[in-house]
């Protein structure tokens, strides 16, 4: 007697620590609970199953299976448009990455063809992207190496560069430099020496620094401020007989065959191409090839 009476004191102690378990829980944690526990849905239903068959009377009732059935029916459409929801919210996404890449694909296609004018206009046409930027950034790298790798004259017989551009004629050098807008001149840092030019805005590293490609007359050298813009300087050759084919030693120089001197349209063509060639490697023996140059046209 004393044992069943024990035994029943442990039922009770069990059952009341599974009530304090779930006190507090929703129907649905614990029910999760109950599915996690068995390992998966289809036995998690057959013990559902199980437990109303054995605690109430509904498989008494002959429609209980037709109800059980409905409820199945149910619980299925309502999965199947869940998925179809989560499908419709993904597909927009993936369509857009989709295109993406195949623009920009089709950009490092004709980049990759040598067409960087069509790339470009491309790459202006389209919104701004990190890719896209990078397309714009090998475009417009491709076109300032080529510049450098073969530099053509300007229509002032000077070279227009990245940082700055520069003209001549005989007696004088032009070059211009453009600045933002609004620029002031108490802004400019200006030092010119004989030899050495230096120039750039205060706070910033300098844009020219560097020997001069032949020496210059220092006090009739000037700057200006243009159209609040532009940045001027003027600088007077001390041979102002010669032509440059650079402004600072190590930048990119033009070819001696490429510029328009007028003293040359009086030469033949193979005085012309004599001049050329012995002025390239600074003679000033040059002149006696053309009788128009003497005293007129000398080079370094």
């Amino acid at each position: 007697m004393v044992v069943t009476i024990d035994l029943r004191e442990e039922d009770e102690a069990a059952a009341a620590a599974a009530m304090k378990a779930i006190a507090g829980r929703s129907d649905e944690e614990v029910l999760a609970a109950v599915l996690a526990r068995k390992g998966g849905p289809v036995p998690f239903l057959q013990a559902a199953i199980d437990v109303a068959q054995r605690r109430s009377d509904l498989f008494l009732d002959p429609s209980a299976p037709g109800v059980v059935a409905e409820m199945a029916v149910e619980a299925q459409a309502k999965a199947e448009a869940e998925e179809r929801r989560k499908r419709a919210k993904g597909e927009p996404r993936k369509a857009a990455e989709m295109l993406k890449k195949e623009e920009t694909r089709k950009a490092e296609e004709m980049l990759k063809e040598e067409e960087p004018m069509k790339a470009e206009e491309m790459l202006k046409e389209e919104p701004r992207t990190p890719m896209r930027e990078a397309g714009r950034d090998k475009v417009e790298r491709a076109a300032v190496v080529e510049r450098v790798r073969d530099p053509k004259p300007n229509a002032g017989n000077g070279l227009d560069l990245e940082k700055y551009s520069w003209t001549q004629e005989r007696p004088e050098v032009t070059i211009t430099i453009p600045v933002p807008q609004g620029t002031k001149s108490s802004l400019v840092t200006y030092e010119i020496m004989k030899n050495h030019l230096k120039v750039g805005l205060k706070g910033c590293s300098f844009i020219i620094d560097g020997e001069l490609f032949e020496p210059v007359k220092v006090n009739d050298c000037l700057w200006t401020i243009e159209d609040g813009n532009t940045l001027s300087i003027l600088l007077t050759k001390e041979n102002q007989k010669e032509w440059w084919t650079s402004v600072i030693k190590g930048d990119p120089e033009l070819d001696p065959r490429d510029m328009k001197v007028p003293e040359l349209r009086d030469c033949d063509v193979e005085a012309k191409e004599t001049i050329v060639r012995i002025l390239s490697h600074g003679l000033p023996k040059a002149m006696n090839f053309c009788p128009f140059m003497h005293n007129r046209f000398s080079y370094h």
